[in-house]
């Protein structure tokens, strides 16, 4: 199974990847840093200085119906944000 799930592109993670070559994955659950620095390194040939590491836990929400009481949640996250040292990484290259 791998760790890396897919890379996060929003504007922040954006403006972190071109000001501080820092760059956003969604990760599983059960992933430690030293996983994550390796699975980097092999798939993007970079060298990785510093990983960090978000849990993201589910949104709740309730809703009042005419049927009733409507319950629901979305999913758990982890992410992680990676420094890279040397290189760059290209998410759109092979498209």
């Amino acid at each position: 199974m791998s760790v890396l799930i897919k890379p996060v592109n929003t504007e922040k993670a954006n403006d972190n990847s071109e000001l501080r070559n820092c760059y956003t994955f969604e990760v599983a659950k059960n992933a430690n840093k030293i996983q994550i620095k390796n699975e980097v390194e092999a798939t993007y040939g970079v060298k990785v200085g510093e990983v960090r590491t978000l849990n993201y836990g589910p949104k709740r929400s309730t809703r009042y119906t005419k049927t009733g009481v409507q319950v629901g949640k979305t999913n758990a996250v982890k992410k992680a944000v990676v420094q890279v040292i040397d290189g760059t990484i290209d998410f759109y290259s092979n498209i």
